[in-house]
């Protein structure tokens, strides 16, 4: 039985929007992990200063505690994050193991240019880097969905495994 989606990838890769056009889909709840981020963190991050595991472990356990009680409530969700890290992943679905993983992967190049189109977000494409960087790659599984970015979103949601 799947719980959910954890929706992740570097900045640029669409998460946010993948993630709510999918929990649409369903009629699940769409959740964006940039929403939870304190001032400080956001602070850091506008100022082109990548977050430290310090920064995130706070988030990621609210994000941990959010996917539990949704998934506990009856209510699937579908979360948007980042997550590059296994650590990460690992925080966030302790208490919700049925949630599905989503990897949005794609080329460097092509998220960049993404990324120098998009306004009004907080984070700077100068970080998109230190994303790369950090990013460790989940290996497809039963709960690993690994999407391609060269698709539409449209084509992307459609290829999800549904429950």
């Amino acid at each position: 039985m799947m719980d959910g989606y954890l929706v992740m990838g570097v900045s640029g890769s669409g998460k946010s929007t993948i993630a709510e056009m999918l929990a649409r889909s369903l009629g699940w709840s769409f959740f964006d992990a940039d929403d939870f981020h304190p001032p400080a963190n956001i602070a850091k991050m506008k100022a082109g200063q990548p977050l430290n595991d310090g920064d995130r472990a706070p988030w990621l356990e609210r994000l941990s505690e959010l996917l539990a009680g949704e998934v506990a409530a009856g209510r699937p969700p579908v979360l948007a994050c980042s997550a590059l890290r296994q650590s990460y992943r690992e925080t966030l679905l302790a208490k919700a193991p049925g949630v599905m993983v989503v990897y949005l992967r794609g080329d460097k190049n092509l998220i960049a240019s993404r990324l120098s189109r998009r306004s009004g977000h907080f984070m700077p494409s100068t970080l998109l880097e230190s994303q790369f960087d950090a990013l460790e790659e989940p290996a497809a599984g039963p709960l690993v969905f690994i999407a391609n970015l060269e698709l539409s979103p449209a084509q992307i949601v459609n290829s999800i495994p549904k429950p």
